[in-house]
């Protein structure tokens, strides 16, 4: 129960951290929506940059697999700096799509709750028919980044698990063995990168409706 109590405190601390910031920010002139489009755009160089990065680790993997002869520990090395450096890049990835979908909850609250202070119902029509348009297309976009975020997880498990099995058994038959894996990690990567362009180019998108309206 305190742990729950503590988890709720934390969720509440977080929240008004987050409303005094955007209001701050407002203070300075400026909007959630310049927010959102910001982070939409540091979400979608997050994925550009991951995909690069699962692309690299793929590569040392395909090079390790043919790898005969020298110095195994060192391109074992190399491998696990490309595989941490993957985990770390798919953590900036979530993050930022966090980030995206907290500033665009914040936006839309925002946005209902004042289509209650409008006396004109024209205006007020108009920006309830621009709201229930932008949400939709919002919608779409967090839906194609939450997909491409998914498809990291069963990727990295897979590198993971070569990265350890290689790191305890670090000789050409263990080389052999994860040999099996690598078609599937490579139809994986594939994967990953082609929900994550679509993802980009969902961003690309949104960003320029957002800047037009």
């Amino acid at each position: 129960m305190r742990q729950l109590s503590g988890l709720l405190l934390l969720v509440l601390c977080l929240a008004g951290c987050q409303q005094a910031y955007y209001a701050t920010m407002e203070k300075f002139g400026v909007e959630k929506r310049e927010i959102l489009v910001d982070r939409v755009k540091d979400a979608r160089d997050a994925q550009v940059e991951g995909q690069q990065q699962f692309k690299d680790a793929l590569d040392e993997l395909s090079q390790l697999l043919k790898f005969h002869g020298g110095d195994l520990q060192t391109k074992y090395e190399e491998l696990d700096s490309e595989y941490q450096q993957s985990v770390k890049a798919a953590e900036l990835v979530s993050s930022r799509i966090n980030k995206v979908q907290s500033v665009a909850d914040a936006l839309f609250n925002e946005w209902r709750d004042e289509l209650e202070q409008y006396q004109n119902a024209s205006l007020k029509a108009q920006s309830k028919q621009k709201l229930v348009t932008t949400e939709k297309q919002f919608d779409m976009l967090l839906k194609k980044m939450r997909s491409a975020e998914k498809k990291m997880q069963p990727v990295l498990k897979i590198m993971h698990d070569n990265v350890l099995f290689l790191k305890h058994n670090l000789n050409a038959k263990a080389i052999g063995s994860i040999q099996t894996d690598f078609a599937g990690l490579q139809q994986d990567v594939s994967s990953l990168i082609i929900e994550m362009n679509k993802a980009i180019a969902d961003s690309n998108k949104f960003i320029a409706q957002m800047q037009t309206q």
